[in-house]
């Protein structure tokens, strides 16, 4: 038996018991980053949109590249930290639709499309319309059959934070010949018809069944490791001196990719049919080679 304790200890005691903090139920701070991460996001392209109606489009473009930024950072720390959630996937693309929806659409309508009226409204509404039907069939394809293993490298159709910035091209244009006094080319960056016919292509894009690639699996061989990150820097060193015009650049490189994309997609297929249509001896020798 243990000795009993003096009424003062016993005292002591019970005062300690009833200062003890209980313990709370619920998820820990580092699986709630990735979902703050996405709110600042969305934060960003309501701001976007504010500095839009200000006539403030430098802030407003710049905006717009935060919250990219923040888009492709939140997914890839919710799997380092392995806090994926059905609802941080729901309100990143809830997020993604705000930002790269409707904000570029609503940022290019006040620029140069309200000149057109109605008319200028149009490819906005399309716009917004199939990045809700592009996100939408992201959505569904979590919860669908499982893709062969060579499609996991590829997205169907351009996502929609790569199509917002396809679609503020002529505004990064614009602005890089402002600050450059180029008075033709600004005003052929911003004239209606390109920004719309732009809208137009973007919207098709985004819910077509191009597969584009996708950067989330891509590994780097170690011989490109050094020259990418040299790459990275000056990027970056081109970002700070001249945004727009990198911006525009790096638009412009994407688009011409997409080709690329689509060849690769159908090497990849073809090899693929080809293991899965041969005899078992000739496939392994495929596999091995």
């Amino acid at each position: 038996m243990r000795p009993a304790l003096s009424p003062t200890m016993e005292r002591w005691r019970a005062r300690i018991r009833r200062r003890s903090r209980p313990r709370f139920q619920g998820l820990s701070f580092n699986r709630l980053i990735p979902n703050l991460m996405t709110l600042v996001g969305l934060c960003a392209g309501l701001t976007a949109i504010r500095f839009a109606l200000l006539e403030r489009w430098e802030a407003a473009a710049a905006a717009i590249v935060v919250a990219g930024v923040i888009d492709g950072l939140d997914g890839r720390i919710a799997r380092l930290l392995k806090a994926t959630t059905r609802f941080g996937a729901e309100f990143d693309s809830l997020a993604d639709f705000v930002c790269f929806g409707i904000a570029p659409a609503l940022i290019l309508y006040l620029w140069t499309l309200q000149a057109w009226g109605g008319l200028g409204w149009a490819p906005c509404l399309i716009f917004a319309v199939c990045a809700a039907l592009r996100l939408a069939r992201f959505n569904a394809a979590i919860d669908g059959a499982p893709k062969p293993a060579y499609a996991y490298n590829f997205f169907v159709g351009v996502p929609v934070p790569a199509g917002a910035g396809l679609a503020l091209f002529p505004l990064f244009l614009w602005l890089q010949a402002e600050a450059s006094g180029l008075p033709t080319l600004a005003h052929a960056a911003r004239h209606p018809a390109f920004a719309g016919v732009l809208l137009f292509a973007i919207a098709a894009l985004m819910v077509s069944t191009l597969p584009t690639w996708s950067f989330k699996n891509f590994k780097v061989p170690n011989a490109y490791v050094l020259p990418l990150l040299v790459g990275a820097g000056l990027a970056v060193a081109l970002l700070v001196s001249e945004p727009w015009a990198t911006l525009a650049v790096i638009g412009a490189v994407y688009a011409a990719t997409l080709p690329l994309g689509l060849r690769s997609y159908r090497r990849l297929k073809a090899e693929a049919e080809a293991i899965t249509l041969a005899p078992p001896e000739q496939a392994e020798t495929t596999r091995q080679a």
